[in-house]
């Protein structure tokens, strides 16, 4: 047992004794009454039933007040809900309610404000913030909504009726507090909305609002009306993989006008026919802990049905938590040490947001499949300080530029960047590839600059490749 829970443990018993000594004292007091002023009378079965009462009460009292200690209903910090409990209320308010909004209110610059200011100044603009969201509510004539604390800056609020009784109101929240300032910190909100519409269970429910948010950060709203019910693109995840139906679409990257990689698309197949996009189910895929039979799948019908007898290399998106799972690392050797045919014919293209500080052992990985004949591709370049850091530590064969700066590349600024990248990469040895060549001006400036693969609509489109009956 750690020490934080044995003291935790001391400090309960402490309080459990100091709340059950006056009920004790009670307890005795009664007894001792009774024995001095009846005890004549008195049956020698009432002496066992004081001590079996008392030892009892004891008991229970130890009991009842100790466990009492261990559900919080509010935080110490925020005053709001805590997560559990707020996700057992708004459970309860769902399955009662046909029609229930959840809105997601986030401090986006908390993190940098417990930086800058220190954890008391961040531990007050929670605690301001959710009155300053309480105020605003109470002031549209809103009471008695729950809100819960879910994480960092993240709080989500429970309405009763659909979104769009509260869409105005939140969009006002957000742009009144673009001014909202706590001892001159400067506090950044955004939102999101949901309703049961969407799906009536909670945790999709949730999930979806982190999901809203991320997109109106990114300015890339996408209402899609075919959006799959979350339970159901669950069920079909999990039936997809099982019966390892999957669709392989594919197009060819050149270097110096010839041919050389395909790049393989995979996507999940339900038994309906129905083709299921990454976009969609990944998420899901790594929820349900499945990510290693997906990379694994995609490995193993990339091997079977893509990679023939000609020079062609293909490229397949792999996961790096996978890559770094033993037990994916052992399958995939048993599947290209079984198919001889596939050896230096495939590359994993990995796109890491984090920095994985295990270097040596990173490298003794890719090493590994190195000699199996696996060449190693990491993406984005340009986008992340991941992929400069793998660029600098690991031992890889080729860098995908990140397909931002081939929007841009018409301006010099970014051109500038490019050509820096892709010197870089070649002082390390190292190949390069661009993608989403989609004129031939910028497959004109890819070659000039001597970027080694090139990719994109003006050379090849996709090609449905496989797809399971």
């Amino acid at each position: 047992m750690l020490l934080p829970e044995t003291k935790e443990r001391e400090h309960r018993f402490k309080l459990a004794l100091r709340m059950g000594l006056p009920i004790f004292a009670l307890i005795l007091a009664l007894i001792s009454n009774t024995l001095i002023t009846t005890y004549e009378s008195l049956q020698p079965t009432f002496y066992f039933e004081s001590i079996l009462l008392l030892a009892f009460s004891i008991y229970f009292i130890f009991y009842l007040i100790y466990r009492g200690f261990d559900e919080r209903i509010t935080e110490n910090v925020s005053k709001t809900f805590t997560r559990e409990y707020l996700y057992k209320y708004l459970a309860k308010e769902i399955k009662r309610k046909k029609e229930y909004t959840l809105i997601l209110v986030s401090i986006d610059n908390i993190t940098d404000i417990n930086t800058r200011y220190g954890i008391k100044k961040g531990d007050k603009v929670l605690y301001e913030v959710t009155k300053y969201i309480g105020n605003y509510f109470h002031d549209k004539k809103i009471y008695n909504f729950p809100m819960g604390h879910i994480k960092g800056g993240d709080f989500v609020l429970g309405f009763r009726g659909n979104k769009e009784e509260y869409n105005s109101i939140l969009e006002i929240l957000c742009l009144k507090s673009s001014e909202f300032n706590i001892d001159d910190i400067e506090v950044n909100i955004s939102g999101a909305i949901t309703d049961t519409t969407f799906s009536n269970n909670l945790e999709y429910m949730i999930e979806n609002l982190f999901e809203i948010q991320e997109q109106n950060r990114n300015k890339k709203i996408i209402l899609n009306k075919n959006e799959i019910n979350p339970s159901d693109l669950e069920s079909y995840v999990i039936e997809a993989i099982k019966t390892k139906s999957v669709s392989i679409m594919t197009q060819n990257i050149y270097e110096n006008d010839t041919a050389v990689i395909r790049e393989c698309f995979v996507k999940l197949k339900n038994s309906n026919g129905k083709i299921l996009h990454p976009k969609s189910y990944m998420k899901v895929v790594n929820r349900l802990g499945l990510s290693v039979e997906y990379d694994l799948l995609i490995l193993q019908k990339s091997v079977l049905n893509c990679i023939d007898d000609n020079s062609m290399e293909f490229a397949i998106s792999i996961s790096p938590t996978s890559l770094r799972n033993h037990n994916f690392l052992t399958k995939a050797k048993d599947i290209l040490n079984e198919n001889p045919h596939a050896k230096n014919k495939i590359i994993f293209v990995l796109n890491e947001v984090e920095y994985y500080s295990h270097i040596e052992r990173y490298n003794a990985t890719l090493s590994s499949l190195r000699k199996l004949g696996v060449k190693i591709a990491i993406d984005r370049l340009g986008s992340i300080h991941t992929s400069f850091l793998y660029l600098r530590d690991l031992d890889i064969d080729i860098v995908r530029f990140d397909s931002f700066y081939n929007k841009e590349i018409e301006n010099d600024k970014y051109n500038s960047i490019i050509i820096g990248f892709n010197t870089m990469a070649h002082t390390k040895g190292v190949k390069t590839w661009i993608k989403m060549i989609e004129n031939k001006e910028l497959k004109e400036f890819a070659q000039k600059i001597n970027i080694d693969y090139i990719q994109g609509k003006e050379l090849a489109k996709l090609e449905k490749q496989y797809e399971d009956k």
